[in-house]
């Protein structure tokens, strides 16, 4: 969580085919503080409700951005007419640290459909989505609170994306399909991590083949992280309140 700060966690569900189910494959209810939950779906659908009022279905390219902050509780899950039809299902879930002063703060929760997303053009070589962040002058629409960069660069065969980012920023990338080549020498296939060295983050993608690249880069908050379970805080005592609030059903209700 150090090293990649202020990214907390990257969940990658690789292409898995589920069969059919009149009962939707997920996770019941749960609670979180502390920090934001991003789901970008590939291939399938997934539902969320959450205690706040948010939630909602997202699709293949979508996006969901769930600030839990001071306590939510949320479940997610197939969306129940894909469900019954199953398919191949992939997808990535990131959590993102929250800075200290916006622990507390009231959550949020944001649905981020494929037609809203910024898409650069690079001509033959492809195009890149961005998500959250800045990439060649074009903002993502994601609301962040702190500097985060999240998009996905879609490249064709033979095709070329430059990046930049601060030197002192965490940056990765995650290949979801194809096979690349970073700054013309690391050979890079599907369903592999990159962890970039924070010596001044500019690098270059090369496809092999069509592929699609996660790329995330982030400004480190360098605040203390106490973690247990589904909380992040900033001390031990901010963790115990935690669940005290969550026993005295302070994160409010939501139906299982």
């Amino acid at each position: 969580m150090k090293r990649m700060d202020p990214f907390l966690m990257l969940d990658y569900n690789a292409k898995f085919h589920f069969d059919g189910t009149d009962k939707p494959r997920g996770v019941g209810v749960h609670p979180h503080r502390g920090f934001e939950t991003i789901t970008i779906v590939y291939k399938g659908k997934i539902q969320h409700h959450d205690s706040a009022g948010g939630g909602g279905i997202i699709g293949e390219g979508d996006v969901q951005w769930m600030t839990a902050a001071k306590g939510v509780l949320h479940k997610e899950y197939h969306e129940k007419e894909w469900a019954k039809e199953g398919g191949i299902f992939q997808m990535v879930q990131l959590w993102v640290n929250l800075p200290a002063v916006y622990k507390m703060s009231c959550p949020k929760y944001q649905t981020i459909k494929n037609s809203d997303i910024i898409k650069v053009d690079l001509g033959e070589n492809g195009f890149v989505e961005v998500i959250a962040g800045i990439y060649k002058d074009e903002k993502g629409p994601a609301f962040t609170f702190s500097p985060v960069n999240m998009m996905n660069a879609k490249l064709k065969k033979g095709g070329k994306a430059d990046f930049s980012f601060p030197e002192n920023f965490n940056t990765a990338a995650l290949v979801i399909e194809g096979n690349i080549i970073v700054n013309g020498e690391e050979k890079v296939p599907t369903d592999h991590f990159i962890l970039f060295e924070n010596e001044g983050e500019d690098f270059t993608i090369e496809a092999n083949e069509d592929s699609v690249i996660l790329v995330i880069s982030g400004m480190p908050l360098n605040d203390p992280i106490y973690s247990h379970d589904p909380f992040v805080m900033n001390s031990k005592e901010e963790i115990m309140q935690a669940f005290e609030d969550y026993n005295l059903g302070r994160f409010g209700y939501l139906e299982d």
